[in-house]
């Protein structure tokens, strides 16, 4: 007769028995004093194989840190902790959007993962969450903006970034303070302590780029961040995030924080500027939405050999209200040789004034032309004459204005907003529109963080998938493909594609 122990509960005690066979071989949990200490744990075995932060691990060398913020440390003092680490925490942060820097270290020590991941033990010290804010503040946002450039670089080096067209956008950031702390900046000599002189002090600086509501108000939790009013909604303090995501696997090459109150328009040039430096190649091609499309942005491209595919702000509709059946603006005939204007009519319009601001030269017919003209009804409504604004640049603005209207500019229109609305919505699962802390330098920090997080993905995701060399291709190579280079190439991909699966599916055998 066989024999098996069991636990039974008596008396509020575990206790074991000793008692016959049964039918059913049950197993049962021994009590946990038991194995209360437990020696030679490996944890590398205790993590997955297919565990993500095991790939990144691979992938993304984090000891960089150690040169970049060498100049910060000085040479007396406690040993602090371990750049490499700090920047891992941070990664951890985002990347499992954890709600504050307490909570992850609470929970550090009951993720093995995590601990792993940062090369700590089970009896290593976890370190004080007030760490992480020490080290933002000691290393500044230029640290995260590398840490950032350099996943872009690896991107391109692996041929994940064609660097010819790129998308734009922006996106609202909600921060981190609430609507009550906003006051009314012209009462703020009543207040004597030192916030309030401070806030005073940023009111009064030359680059604030505050206007409107925002030049009175500002809030005293957070004074870089603007009053925003998105849509019929609440206004909000917010800040505004700036991408540039390249076309080829929606990379994001280069990215900006302001306040939520500056024009997305006045970013384009310098996302173009960044994107050239992250990836040493000067694009061919800006998509972005109707916002971008403005006359100097629209000069900008031209002077830059970029093509505009963007919808134009001066190209709507200007033949409704007051100019409905009113002739437009370009049947009116440029006269280089005598800088004027010829009306349907045949009248000559000559130059009046000059507007610096808009660039801008008007033109204007005689009065007594225009008031014997059978034309009259369907030109103008003026009581004098009628008169014409043209930019000193029309045949450069007009070239920019016929691409934006090409068959390509509409396509890539319509992808532009599946791509970029794609990039902001998978940001979402790290709360990229919640800022984490107060200050434009902090927000800044945590956008390039989660955005080198999203590029990490990528990276992920096409050098540990099966056939990857399918869909990566060496950069310096696709520049000088021809197009039908390409499209035989990516054909015989796709048919050794098949031939390897249908092999590793153990189908009919493949011969020759």
């Amino acid at each position: 007769m066989q024999y098996c122990w069991r636990y039974v509960a008596f008396s509020g005690r575990i206790t074991y028995r000793n008692y016959k066979e049964i039918k059913h071989m049950m197993g049962y949990q021994s009590p946990s004093q038991d194995s209360m200490f437990m020696y030679n744990i490996y944890l590398e075995a205790r993590v997955r194989k297919d565990h993500p932060l095991r790939r990144i691990r691979e992938i993304v060398d984090f000891d960089f840190i150690y040169k970049e913020v060498q100049d910060t440390y000085g040479k007396n003092g406690n040993v602090s902790i371990p750049p490499p680490v700090v920047l891992k925490l941070m990664f951890l942060f985002f990347f499992y959007n954890v709600r504050s820097e307490r909570e992850l270290m609470e929970t550090l020590p009951e993720r093995l993962d995590w601990l792993w991941f940062l090369g700590y033990t089970l009896e290593s010290v976890i370190p004080d969450h007030s760490v992480l804010s020490k080290a933002r503040r000691r290393w500044g946002k230029d640290t995260f903006r590398c840490f950032f450039e350099r996943i872009v670089v690896q991107c391109v080096e692996k041929g994940l970034v064609d660097g010819a067209k790129i998308f734009m956008d922006s996106s609202l950031i909600d921060a981190n303070a609430s609507n009550n702390s906003v006051v009314d900046a012209h009462s703020l000599k009543k207040y004597l302590n030192k916030g309030y002189r401070e806030l005073e002090k940023r009111l009064e600086e030359k680059d604030n780029p505050r206007g409107g509501v925002n030049a009175r108000h500002i809030s005293v939790t957070d004074p870089e961040a603007s009053i925003v009013r998105h849509g019929r909604g609440k206004a909000k303090l917010q800040y505004k995030t700036h991408r540039a995501v390249d076309a080829l696997h929606e990379v994001i090459t280069t990215v900006e924080v302001t306040p939520g109150a500056v024009d997305e328009a006045h970013k384009m040039a310098s996302l173009v500027d960044g994107h050239a430096a992250n990836t040493l190649t000067r694009p061919d091609t800006v998509i972005a939405d109707s916002k971008y499309g403005t006359i100097e942005n629209l000069l900008e491209c031209h002077d830059k050999g970029i093509n505009p595919h963007m919808p134009a702000v001066q190209t709507k509709n200007k033949s409704t209200g007051s100019r409905k059946d009113i002739f437009p603006e370009e049947q009116f005939i440029y006269d280089k040789n005598t800088d004027s204007l010829i009306c349907p009519a045949g009248n000559i319009l000559k130059r009046r004034s000059f507007h610096a601001l808009r660039n801008n030269i008007k033109y204007a017919a005689r009065g007594k032309d225009c008031k014997k003209c059978d034309l009259r009804p369907q030109c103008t409504r003026d009581s004098n004459s009628r008169s014409v604004q043209r930019h000193i640049r029309k045949e450069e603005l007009d070239a920019m204005i016929s691409i934006t209207r090409s068959h390509k500019s509409q396509r890539d229109i319509k992808t532009r907003q599946h791509l970029m609305e794609r990039s902001y919505a998978r940001g979402t699962r790290y709360d990229f529109d919640r800022a984490r802390w107060r200050g434009l330098w902090k927000v800044a920090i945590q956008e390039y963080i989660i955005c080198a997080i999203q590029n990490i993905e990528v990276l992920v995701h096409y050098l540990t998938k099966p056939f990857s060399g399918i869909a990566v291709k060496p950069l310096k190579e696709a520049r000088h493909q021809s197009a039908r280079e390409k499209s035989q190439r990516y054909i015989l991909d796709m048919l050794l594609f098949s031939l390897c699966r249908i092999r590793r599916m153990g189908d009919t055998p493949i011969s020759g």
